[in-house]
């Protein structure tokens, strides 16, 4: 990581069968960046996220993660990232503060430190009247609130967020955003956040790649994608490069 950057791609492709998922991704992430990954269903994002964290093996191409290989390194890598898919798995048996210790059991964490970081976790996600009830009690904000908690518990160098609010209330989305800028700030943390709320990617990311079909077309800060597409802002910007602006004067033409 001479350049400073946390990722870097050359060619990065997978092919599932015939169906190309990613083609030639090549992409350069800066530690301490809050890097926006933006593109509709099925354009390769958590194809990407699970290459990237160690999951899956690509098809060609090759890719450095926290300075370790992706086909070389796969238990390095996880051991310096954090990762929260899209839909996780929770142990509905368990508490919160017993899921918390059971993820800090696996990233090597005990003792008084992990107690203290559990307890100020819950706290911060306004959970500690409810750290003791098991998690299938849970709502789904809550439950959400925990996987993000059991993410960033290990104060991982990179962490992977695949669509972080999106059980979250307006209020809890604002924590999890709030989270994300101060660890970048304070710890120099590093974001690939993949996400369609393009209101909560224009206030987070620094940096924005949208990804359509498998390829990365756009690149840059929301500021400069928004002025090149001449977007109102990059919601606007986004349905211009991926498509799907609506036609409002077809939205009742099946009434004919």
């Amino acid at each position: 990581m001479s350049d400073g950057s946390v990722i870097q791609t050359q060619g990065l492709s997978k092919n599932f069968g015939n169906v190309i998922a990613l083609s030639n991704l090549n992409l350069s992430v800066k530690r301490g960046c809050v890097f926006g990954f933006l593109g509709p269903n099925g354009a390769g994002k958590t194809t990407t996220v699970r290459i990237l964290s160690g999951l899956l093996k690509p098809s060609s191409g090759n890719a450095t993660v926290c300075g370790y290989d992706i086909h070389t390194q796969r238990e390095e890598i996880k051991a310096k990232t954090g990762l929260l898919p899209e839909t996780p798995g929770l142990y509905s048996k368990l508490s919160a503060v017993e899921f918390l210790e059971f993820i800090g059991a696996l990233n090597d964490m005990s003792g008084e430190v992990l107690n203290r970081r559990i307890d100020s976790l819950l706290e911060l996600m306004g959970l500690e009247g409810r750290q003791n009830d098991l998690l299938e009690s849970y709502s789904s904000g809550m439950k959400q609130k925990v996987l993000v908690a059991s993410t960033v518990l290990h104060e991982p160098q990179l962490v992977f967020l695949d669509e972080p609010t999106s059980r979250l209330d307006p209020a809890a989305s604002v924590l999890v955003r709030e989270i994300i800028i101060a660890m970048a700030r304070e710890m120099d943390t590093t974001f690939f956040i993949c996400t369609h709320m393009t209101d909560f990617a224009e206030d987070v990311c620094e940096i924005i790649g949208i990804l359509n079909e498998g390829v990365l077309n756009t690149l840059g800060d929301p500021a400069d994608i928004i002025q090149q597409v001449g977007g109102k802002d990059l919601e606007d910007a986004y349905l211009k490069i991926v498509g799907g602006e609506v036609d409002k004067s077809r939205l009742l033409s099946w009434r004919d």
